[in-house]
């Protein structure tokens, strides 16, 4: 079997990612291993990174193309092409979010080889904890997921499988009888091609996706951000950024925003609202102090555009 071996300079800071937790890409010492199928076949992609910071991928498949495309594919998942000057450029000085953005420009919102992955594990994900919600996961790569004998890796099934799949035995693993219905609906539109999620078109297929029921805008939101690469999409449901933006903008502890609230606070960050967020997480956790536009302060809760109006900070007890 042919072997494709590609060298990438990565365009900005960059460095590689741990495992996944659902254990389907998995890293031994300095290097990442994740089995990927294009079109059925199974292709085992190892990527490592060297001390002058290039990034060596490396495929083997029946031919060429598939290897190629396989390699495609977990580049797109790691970001490494990804050039994230404008952003840094623009927001390094931000108040909210200019700390961890210096400190980690190499941070990137780590993506999906599928967006069907990325939407299938956003139906598994709501409305409960992660680590349940990496449970059932696992579950279902295990019981339902494609293996590779010779290395012992894992794949997701496919939207076929998972079409076919009976409610009942994913409520086995687990899901609730209504996720387990709007997922396997989910996977129906995709394997049937009525849901493309790889056309240039996104907003056509999150239509057809949510006149499902079960499938909301955050499901939505999920899909586009770690699936089809949309970094200006925020996961507004996401429990630390209701929790963030709730204490950024009343100063209790306690307050939690509404979806609609983080999507608003997030929106001075046109078109990178997405990876924002992420720092925006990060960065409350980097420090116990954080802007607090209380009842007694003139602080204004919107970072990217202007800035605060005063410099006066507060402790904010963070988790």
């Amino acid at each position: 079997m042919p072997e494709v071996r590609v060298t990438v300079r990565p365009r900005w800071a960059f460095r590689l990612p741990g495992g996944a937790p659902d254990g389907v890409l998995r890293r031994r010492g300095g290097v990442l291993e994740r089995l990927i199928h294009v079109d059925g076949e199974p292709v085992v992609v190892r990527v490592a990174q060297t001390a002058a910071d290039e990034v060596l991928f490396g495929a083997r498949a029946g031919d060429r193309d598939t290897a190629t495309d396989a390699i495609d594919r977990m580049r797109f998942a790691l970001g490494v092409d990804d050039d994230l000057r404008a952003f840094h450029d623009r927001f390094r000085r931000d108040p909210l979010i200019g700390p961890s953005v210096r400190r980690r420009p190499w941070l990137r919102v780590i993506r999906r080889p599928d967006p069907f992955e990325a939407l299938a594990w956003a139906i598994t994900e709501q409305l409960i904890d992660f680590p349940r919600a990496v449970e059932i996961q696992r579950r279902i790569v295990y019981r339902l997921g494609r293996r590779c004998t010779a290395t012992g890796l894992r794949d997701l099934p496919d939207a076929a499988t998972l079409a076919g799949t009976a409610p009942a035995l994913l409520q086995s693993l687990d899901l609730s009888a209504g996720r387990s219905l709007a997922l396997r609906r989910a996977a129906r539109e995709v394997a049937a091609g009525r849901a493309d999620l790889r056309a240039p078109d996104h907003e056509r297929a999150w239509a057809r996706l949510r006149a499902i029921p079960g499938i909301g805008r955050w499901t939505i939101e999920m899909l586009a951000l770690h699936g089809q690469g949309r970094v200006d999409q925020v996961p507004a449901g996401d429990l630390n950024l209701i929790k963030l933006v709730g204490r950024l903008q009343t100063g209790s502890p306690h307050a939690r925003a509404t979806e609609e609230e983080v999507r608003a606070f997030f929106a001075p960050y046109d078109g990178w609202g997405g990876l924002a967020a992420a720092h925006a997480v990060r960065a409350a956790r980097d420090s116990a102090y954080m802007p607090w536009p209380g009842r007694n302060s003139s602080v204004s809760a919107r970072p990217a555009s202007g800035g605060f109006s005063t410099s006066r900070l507060r402790a904010i007890q963070l988790p």
